[in-house]
């Protein structure tokens, strides 16, 4: 392995965002519907908007990319070596002579939409203990320099990653694993906004909490610029007490501007849809599921063509 601090210079990674965005979509807490959004947000941008989007699958649950293709096709990735792991191996290897582009490992045309591509997961990517375990074999055995190595890899592997292909898409949206990993931070390092999915439940807003006090070290640290476009609620179905008051909560904490007024409500379609390996956009498209996120990807495109100032853009946001 190269030397960390030298294979991953900052000056090889400056890059423009005037073609894409990165969009983290990510929450400390599991099961709050990380996985459905990224999907169906890319579905509805590239099928309704015409955009250009990339799906990067980062949790070891590659739950996003079994959304989007069969087990068996992702089988045959895994087996030739084009997922998201071979690309952060050679962020480790960047000596040796065997080398697969970014280009090679993504799938095009995801669900035979044009314009719709993913990165595939891995459930073998590093852990944070490998990780330290591989830092630590190629530093000089010291705390000074395996500190040095470990940020300098969370500053800047997803950005490495990314910078070949982030010219060719509107958008990069990251599904995230829940908690806090080296995979999850450079991911937000790398990325220019972000959207927290929740449930009105206590322990989904510890997980917004969890979530906001890392990025704000992040930022504190100067190394993320990373802004929140919003948090999106899933619906109940029904009005509670406890829904209305974590509501309440979160929206005197973050502001009114932060709250998406689309919820995605508990529909059955959705849960179906992943059983075919495609959004519920696709497979349901009259349903109730699929009806909320065509409307919240409007409402991401208002909200992120005012926090970017990208609103005078005669491409931007405009339907086939």
């Amino acid at each position: 392995m190269a030397s960390i601090q030298y294979s991953l210079r900052v000056d090889q990674y400056i890059y423009s965002f005037l073609m894409g965005y990165v969009i983290s979509i990510v929450n400390m807490k599991g099961g709050v519907g990380k996985t459905t959004l990224t999907v169906n947000l890319a579905t509805s941008l590239v099928k309704d908007h015409g955009m250009r989007v990339l799906v990067v699958d980062l949790d070891t649950q590659v739950n996003a990319t079994l959304s989007l293709m069969p087990p068996l096709q992702f089988a045959k990735l895994k087996q030739e070596n084009r997922t998201l792991k071979q690309l952060i191996n050679q962020v480790f290897q960047a000596d040796k002579d065997s080398h697969i582009s970014i280009k090679q490992i993504i799938q095009s045309n995801i669900c035979q939409i044009t314009g719709f591509d993913l990165l595939p997961g891995d459930i073998e990517l590093y852990n944070d203990f490998l990780l330290a375990s591989l830092i630590y074999s190629h530093s000089s055995k010291n705390q000074l320099d395996f500190e040095k190595s470990w940020k300098n890899l969370e500053d800047y592997l997803l950005t490495a990653i990314i910078q070949p292909i982030i010219q060719d898409y509107d958008f990069i949206l990251l599904d995230f694993p829940p908690g806090d990993y080296l995979l999850t931070r450079s991911g937000i390092i790398a990325s220019d906004f972000y959207l927290i999915p929740a449930k009105p439940a206590p322990l989904s807003v510890v997980g917004i909490g969890i979530l906001e006090g890392h990025i704000n070290k992040l930022k504190d640290n100067k190394r993320s610029q990373i802004n929140l476009l919003g948090i999106v609620f899933s619906s109940l179905g029904h009005s509670t007490n406890m829904a209305l008051q974590v509501k309440n909560r979160v929206t005197a904490e973050f502001g009114e501007d932060k709250i998406f007024n689309i919820e995605i409500p508990m529909n059955v379609a959705v849960a179906k849809a992943v059983d075919e390996f495609k959004p519920v956009i696709l497979t349901e498209p009259k349903s109730t599921g699929a009806k909320a996120f065509t409307e919240l990807t409007k409402e991401f495109l208002q909200k992120l063509s005012k926090m970017a100032n990208i609103s005078q853009d005669p491409h931007f946001g405009t339907s086939k």
